[in-house]
């Protein structure tokens, strides 16, 4: 029988990745539900693809103008209500949420209280609510299964271990496009030289991300959630290959390492098919090709927003919503030209200093810092 899959974010870089390894084996899946933002003209070429029953985009006003070119029988919903419909009313076995920023946490736990499975690519959804969801994970019995390659490397590394015997956690990171720059060489950077990440294809904000090393502050707090392991025994390395995608080490100092090539098909297809694996789309590891793999400590005064994200893991509750939500302001400004690349790492350590933390906070109080902190972030370094 198929598996059902309801798809959040399906016009990004995951989601569009996540269709790709359906359509390579199309007899294993069924899609029932695909949510999407404003990209109305590749969603459609996804809903004639794939037939899904129910589809959501960003607002009224474009589901307006997307029912009338949909096949007869399909259903269009907007907003929050409606990925969450997609999530979580869709009869599906597996939602992939690929949704970028803190949309993703509604939808999400949605369908963690329909006991559906998690397929987690919206590292925000743990980042901002790490203590809500894993505790509604654990009481509903929902499998949250790693997408992104660094956890989803961890994950494996796991498998047949005792958590007992696990001494520490090391997560990779390429050094994204500015890896060989100093600090000074980084004044003035351009937004193209920014998104040209040497190994990996993803989406603007994550090149991004992944040139401040925000993006592995959020890996370092969302593998805290789902490994239930402490900041101190999580590491990250430097490794410009990216081949090696994370490693654990165990008490009795040997690692466990899983390599690939940089292709996010192979972690999002070990999700949907988990405990099994098939073949996918994708070229072999060919470690004669590769030659050297290279690796070095991280620099946290080189890449501050590292050091920040440690900090807030570790001070917790708000903390890390406030981390989270003024870089999604901070880099979509860069995005547009209104700010330095540099002013990113400025107006997220300006927003944590003047944040009140709240030690325990419910979806409301979690909202309200993810508002402030955008707000706080759109008025610094303005003309």
């Amino acid at each position: 029988m198929a598996k059902r899959i309801a798809l959040l974010g399906s016009t990004g870089s995951i989601g569009t990745q996540t269709l790709d390894v359906i359509a390579h084996d199309p007899e294993r899946y069924d899609v029932v539900g695909l949510s999407a933002g404003t990209n109305v003209a590749l969603l459609l070429e996804q809903v004639k693809q794939f037939r899904p029953g129910v589809v959501s985009v960003a607002t009224k006003e474009l589901a307006d103008e997307l029912r009338p070119l949909l096949p007869a029988g399909t259903r269009v919903l907007y907003g929050d209500e409606g990925a969450a419909e997609v999530a979580a009313g869709t009869g599906a076995d597996m939602v992939v949420t690929a949704v970028m920023g803190s949309r993703g946490l509604k939808p999400a736990l949605a369908a963690i209280e329909a006991g559906i499975t998690i397929g987690l690519a919206n590292k925000e959804t743990l980042i901002s609510a790490g203590h809500l969801v894993t505790a509604a994970a654990k009481r509903r019995g929902v499998c949250l299964l790693p997408i992104d390659s660094e956890h989803s490397a961890i994950f494996q590394c796991l498998n047949g271990e005792s958590r007992d015997d696990v001494a520490r956690l090391t997560i990779t990171a390429s050094g994204g496009s500015f890896r060989d720059r100093t600090r000074e060489q980084l004044a003035g950077v351009t937004v193209a030289e920014a998104l040209r990440h040497p190994n990996w294809s993803m989406g603007a904000k994550i090149t991004i991300d992944s040139a401040t090393m925000v993006n592995k502050g959020l890996e370092v707090i969302e593998a805290h959630w789902l490994f239930d392991m402490p900041y101190e025994q999580i590491d990250v390395l430097l490794h410009p290959e990216s081949i090696i995608h994370s490693m654990v080490e165990f008490v009795d100092n040997s690692v466990i390492a899983q390599l690939g090539n940089p292709d996010m098909r192979v972690p999002i297809q070990y999700a949907l098919t988990y405990p099994q694996r098939f073949p996918t789309p994708t070229k072999r590891l060919d470690l004669a090709a590769a030659g050297r793999l290279h690796f070095a400590p991280m620099d946290m005064v080189r890449f501050p927003c590292l050091r920040l994200a440690f900090e807030c893991g570790k001070g917790g509750g708000t903390l890390p919503t406030v981390y989270s939500a003024a870089n999604e302001v901070a880099v979509a400004r860069f995005l547009g030209g209104e700010i330095e690349f540099l002013a990113i790492e400025a107006i997220i350590e300006t927003a944590l200093e003047r944040h009140e933390r709240l030690a325990d906070p419910d979806l409301e109080q979690i909202a309200y810092a993810d508002n402030w902190a955008r707000e706080l972030a759109a008025s610094l370094y303005t003309a």
